[in-house]
């Protein structure tokens, strides 16, 4: 039994190093993540793998398909499993994610190498893998006894998957930059985005919590303004009845942080806030999000409304891209 299983093996050690590679890959994605072994590994367990051993379980004899045939077929079903695979798990509570993409392609490629062996032990003239050193002889012989028209298809199928392959390699190898982006939030005093203290009263202290997160691919000073605004609307035309600068706060220099779109959302820099208002009326109180920038020095709690140059700024703040900006709609009584 021993030894029967040992020459099947050597029959089909391209099934089996399908197989074996296709574990190795999982324990470098969990083991060693940043490891090269990663992208030389996964290539070909999506782009070859795949169409390979689906190909040695619907065509075992030799006498289906030629070497170039198999290997061309290979990369073209690979391409097409893959995304079909991916489309099965967008409908089931996994989604489309690493991990479920990763072990439902390794449960395709060992189911299908394992029936593929079978298949070959059971066929009469089953395909054998090629010997390494006698593969450039084989493909060349096979190459010389086709026609011209065929020739050139072949010539063109190959050039045509090299392209294929070296495209994707340049485009794992060099990825392209993510979007870059600051997270900026308030929440209540329980960490939720309800129940705001929107109702107050003079004196009364409302209470949030404000967060940053940093997404912008290199490190960002931030600083946030505090504003408190009575303003009115009317034919597109803002009014600002009363303005305060509260206060700066110097948050400093974050990091970049990686955004997680596959796991747990994290937070970065988080801070409770407290506030008053000193006189009743209809308000809101802004928040300024300035990265990298300067931030107002006028005097605080003292009534800007008639000062156009504070005025000014205030407004080209909440109203520039270059800004980040939330508020609160306050009614204090």
């Amino acid at each position: 039994m021993k030894d029967e299983l040992k020459t099947e093996l050597r029959r089909s050690w391209d099934l089996a190093a399908i197989i074996g590679m296709s574990l190795l890959l999982a324990l470098f994605i969990y083991l060693i993540p940043d490891n090269p072994g990663r992208i030389v590994l996964g290539l070909p367990f999506i782009l070859f793998f795949p169409g390979y051993a689906l190909i040695a379980t619907l065509f075992p004899e030799k006498k289906s398909l030629d070497l170039i045939e198999r290997i061309a077929l290979s990369f073209g079903l690979s391409i097409a499993v893959a995304p079909l695979i991916g489309f099965g798990l967008n409908y089931t509570p996994f989604g489309i994610r690493l991990e479920p993409i990763l072990w439902s392609l390794i449960a395709f490629n060992i189911a299908l190498s394992a029936l593929g062996m079978w298949r070959r032990s059971t066929s009469s003239e089953p395909f054998l893998p090629f010997v390494p050193k006698d593969l450039w002889a084989k493909v060349g012989k096979e190459f010389h006894g086709e026609s011209k028209l065929d020739k050139a298809l072949t010539v063109i199928l190959v050039i045509a998957i090299l392209s294929s392959v070296i495209s994707l390699a340049y485009v794992v190898a060099m990825p392209k930059q993510g979007e870059q982006f600051t997270e900026f939030y308030i929440l209540n005093r329980e960490g939720k985005t309800v129940n705001y203290p929107n109702n107050l009263t003079v004196g009364e202290p409302g209470e949030v919590i404000i967060g940053i997160a940093n997404h912008e691919e290199r490190s960002v000073n931030y600083t946030i303004e505090v504003w408190l605004v009575n303003a009115t609307y009317a034919n597109n035309i803002t009014t600002i009845n009363e303005l305060y600068f509260v206060e700066n706060i110097s948050v400093g220099v974050l990091e970049h942080m990686p955004a997680n779109t596959e796991g747990n959302w994290t937070k970065q820099w988080e801070q409770d806030y407290n506030f008053t208002v000193p006189s009743p009326g209809q308000y809101k109180i802004w928040f300024v999000l300035l990265k990298d920038g300067q931030p107002y020095g006028g005097n605080s709690m003292t009534d800007l409304a008639g000062d156009a140059a504070a005025v000014e700024a205030f407004l080209s703040r909440i109203s520039s891209k270059d800004y980040l900006t939330l508020n609160l709609n306050l009614r204090v009584t």
